[in-house]
Order: C-alpha cells, then sequence, then structure tokens
C-alpha cells in the first residue's frame, strides 16, 4: 500500500500518463505540490451516524494457474481483500459492495466468497450470471441463501441480447424470487435495460456506473454525459435504482471534479436520492484518481446537503440491498 492512501486527510491530485510502475492501490503516484489538507476545508465527514458504504469494488488475485484469468481489469497487478480493506479503512469507508471482476473472473465466484469469510461483515457480495446456463434459476436461489450475498449481475454491454432473451428472464425472475436486486452493466444498452424493466416489474434492477460509458484509460471523453436523456427516463421505473459509481471519471477536470455534478443533478432529481447510490468502481477508476479522491469528492462537495450526502453513500444504499456493514 502506498503512503498516500494511508494517509487520511489528504488527497494526491493526479497527473496525466503515469506509467505502470508508479501505480498503487491508492491510484496515482504524485507529487507534494499537488497534496492538499481536507481537514481545513470543511464538510469532508458526514454529520449522521449512517455508514459510509461504496457501491461498487473489485478485488482479486493475481493471475496464477491456480485461479486464472480470462481477461485483465484496469488496475494493479492484484487487489487483494486485505487491499480494500486497508485502503476503505485509510478514508472511512465502512463497507462496500464487492463485485466480482467479469472480466478476469467470468461467472466465477469464489474469490470473492474468500474475501467475504475473511472479512465478514465488511462487503456485501455479488456476482455475474451466464444467461445461457440452463440452470440459471437454480444457481440464483442457491446463491441467494450464501452468507453475504446480496445481489446478482448481468453483463448487457457487449452483447446482444433481447428482451425476451430466456436466460435474461430466467436471472431477473429468480432473483425476484430469492429477494435480491440484479446490477446490470448497461452502457450502450439503455434502451434494452428499459424493456427488462417495463416487463419485470416486481424485480429491484440496479443501473450500473450512472449508465455511462465510462473510459479505463485516459484521455477522458469529450462527450461523458452524452446518454444522460435515456439514464433519466429509467427513472420511470420504480424499481429501478441507479449506481453513481465511477462518476469522477467522467469528469474533464481534476480533483475535486467541479464539472459532474451539474449532469449528476439531473440523475438526482429524476430518481430521488433514495435510489442513488455512490460508489468508486475501484479499480478500473485507476488511470483517473486514487480511492481516496473518489470517496472524497462527494464528501468535500457543496452540492450536496448533509442528509442528502448521507443517503446517497450509504442511506439508500442499506434500503435498496437491506444490507448494511458490520465492522465487528
Amino acid at each position: 500500500m502506498s503512503q498516500e492512501i494511508r494517509c487520511r486527510g489528504q488527497i494526491s491530485c493526479p497527473r496525466r500518463n503515469i506509467p505502470p510502475s508508479k501505480r498503487t492501490l491508492g491510484g496515482l503516484s504524485a507529487g507534494p505540490a499537488c497534496i492538499r489538507d481536507l481537514s481545513k476545508e470543511g464538510g469532508n465527514r458526514m454529520a449522521t451516524q449512517t455508514a459510509t458504504i461504496d457501491s461498487q469494488v473489485h478485488a482479486y488475485e493475481r493471475n496464477s494457474p491456480e485461479r486464472p484469468w480470462h481477461g485483465t481489469l484496469q488496475g494493479p497487478d492484484e487487489v487483494t481483500g486485505d487491499d480494500m480493506v486497508a485502503a476503505m479503512d485509510s478514508v472511512g469507508v465502512d463497507g462496500a459492495l464487492l463485485v466480482s471482476p467479469f472480466s478476469m473472473y467470468r461467472y466465477v465466484p469464489s474469490y470473492v466468497l474468500e474475501v467475504n469469510a475473511k472479512h465478514p461483515g465488511r462487503f456485501g457480495v455479488i456476482t455475474p450470471f451466464d444467461p445461457q446456463s440452463e440452470s440459471v434459476a437454480d444457481e440464483i436461489a442457491e446463491w441467494a441463501k450464501t452468507p453475504g450475498v446480496v445481489g446478482a449481475r448481468i453483463m448487457l454491454t457487449g452483447q446482444t441480447y433481447e428482451a425476451d432473451d430466456p436466460g435474461i428472464g430466467r436471472i431477473l425472475t429468480a432473483s425476484a424470487q430469492a429477494g435480491i436486486p440484479v446490477n446490470l452493466m448497461c452502457w450502450e444498452s439503455l434502451p434494452l435495460f428499459s424493456e427488462l424493466a417495463r416487463r419485470h416489474p416486481n424485480t429491484q434492477m440496479v443501473v450500473d456506473h450512472v449508465g455511462m460509458i465510462q473510459p479505463f484509460v485516459q484521455p477522458a471523453l469529450t462527450e461523458p454525459f452524452a446518454d444522460m436523456a435515456r439514464v433519466i427516463s429509467l427513472a420511470a421505473y420504480d424499481n429501478v435504482a441507479i449506481k453513481i459509481s465511477g462518476a469522477c471519471t467522467l469528469s474533464l477536470q481534476p480533483f475535486p471534479y467541479s464539472d459532474i455534478w451539474e449532469s449528476l443533478g439531473k440523475v438526482f432529481a429524476a430518481f430521488g436520492f433514495n435510489r442513488c447510490m455512490w460508489g468508486t468502481d475501484w479499480t478500473r477508476a485507476v488511470e483517473f484518481l486514487n480511492y481516496e479522491q473518489g470517496v472524497e469528492a462527494f464528501r468535500v462537495t457543496d452540492q450536496l446537503s448533509d442528509a442528502e450526502r448521507s443517503v446517497l453513500m450509504g442511506g439508500a444504499l442499506e434500503k435498496i440491498y437491506n444490507w448494511s456493514p458490520n465492522k465487528g
């Protein structure tokens, strides 16, 4: 773990095009001229006792024959569960939704289950499911019984599913029966998401990553909120909530990313804060910011009241996922 991620109250501002040798779990190494003392800025800690919960993080082991990767995820060579807990503790994040990284492990959740067993109470666990599996409904029923499990996930982005796909239908129906939300990776698939929400009104569905295409590497997108109208239209469905995860990577400015708030305000107005959940999408965001910046940007902003911040950074998630962290 780097010194910058361990140092509470300070943020290292990211520089562009940092070589891989300089990347850490904290994000991007930067010179001392960028350090800011947030403890003097006010508003960087919530006034309520609501737990601070990150709606999406990833953990994974180094690629090995024992647990081989199928692909890669932007970030360090490994971010273990221990690393993730240390990063959370360093900035006062009480818990997180730990999402098994599809790019590495596909539909095998063994590592996130190991992490959860080692750190009980810190993570709500989510894994993707394969719509082409004939037994996927039974798989979800069993998954929902597993200690620490809070949800399922469907990867729509990059696929060619239709709204009447039987596998998608089985996942959504089985999840509703099991009482767990379904997270959908759906950028560039928002019309499909909309139709699925209409067809499955009894399933709690969650839009991943503000529903927007989010970059993995520099440069930032020139029109990061281009799909705003489609995202806002999903608020018409009462069974849809949205993760405000990875939002800082949509900024064209350095910390504290002031240019994202006008667009995020439209999402908050459409969905209401009770259906919006802050998150960092760590470690996918590593090319743009460090973990502490992803947290503190939402703490130091004057665009949220204390009550709104409390709901956005934990309160809404507790209700939507029926889960709260327990640090023991």
